[in-house]
């Protein structure tokens, strides 16, 4: 079953011509067979990294679909997050890709951690040939247009004690953890910077020595109860947290 697009995303080389635009075979399709357009209606449309606005159907066939020079006129939703995420297990990253755009995702970081599986960073679905249409079916799914930027941490020890007090010095940094607190008071904490950085941890769990590595290097703890939980079910809740403090 394909996504929702909500919005057909353009590449800025399509836009900078000022000329028609050609829809590639799968934005086509979905135009001419999902949302049944026609000559002369409008569509939302929006420039990867760039404004949003509306584009006249010029032509439609299954093949492909012609629209008129778009008129970008607003900015899209910000991103809003970024998430340091202990590498799950392949087919969980696969699923993962979509909605962390969708969600509002900045930066994506994937971590090792001591129950991550090696072989994990070997799978194909870290590749940007892979991950990178993913990330943009899910910003069409939200009408957003911001690539969340992609960075892999094998060595998860030198980083959390480096580079995470340097680059995110001002960050609200939170700790998803079944053991922490409840009543989610570092989801309300208000600091300089605004971007909060959120660690997830493996489906395992971060150990101790993580989880005391992570919180000497700023993070607070806080949980959504004592349930662990999978990977994409978790992140998907604690975006809804996020959002609503």
């Amino acid at each position: 079953m394909g996504r929702a697009m909500n919005m057909i995303l353009l590449e800025p080389g399509q836009v900078a011509g000022g000329g028609a635009v050609a829809l590639d075979a799968r934005q086509s399709a979905h135009v001419a067979g999902v949302l049944r357009s026609k000559p002369g209606d409008s569509l939302k449309v929006g420039e990867l990294g760039g404004l949003v606005g509306r584009a006249q159907v010029l032509d439609v066939s299954a093949a492909r679909v012609l629209l008129a020079p778009p008129e970008l006129d607003h900015e899209p939703p910000p991103p809003w997050f970024d998430i340091m995420l202990a590498m799950p297990r392949p087919k969980v990253m696969h699923r993962l890709w979509a909605p962390l755009a969708s969600l509002g995702a900045r930066r994506i970081i994937l971590t090792n951690a001591a129950k991550v599986e090696g072989d994990y960073f070997g799978n194909h679905w870290l590749d940007p040939a892979a991950y990178v249409p993913l990330l943009k079916e899910g910003l069409e799914q939200s009408g957003t247009t911001a690539l969340p930027e992609v960075e892999i941490v094998k060595r998860l020890r030198p980083f959390v004690e480096d580079v995470v007090p340097v680059r995110f010095a001002d960050a609200p940094k939170l700790l998803a953890h079944p053991s922490g607190d409840s009543g989610g008071n570092g989801l309300n904490e208000k600091r300089p910077g605004g971007t909060p950085l959120l660690a997830v941890g493996p489906e395992g769990g971060w150990t101790p020595f993580e989880l005391d590595m992570l919180e000497k290097a700023g993070f607070r703890r806080f949980s959504l109860g004592s349930r662990p939980l999978r990977t994409d079910v978790a992140i998907a809740a604690l975006c809804g947290a996020m959002m609503s403090a």
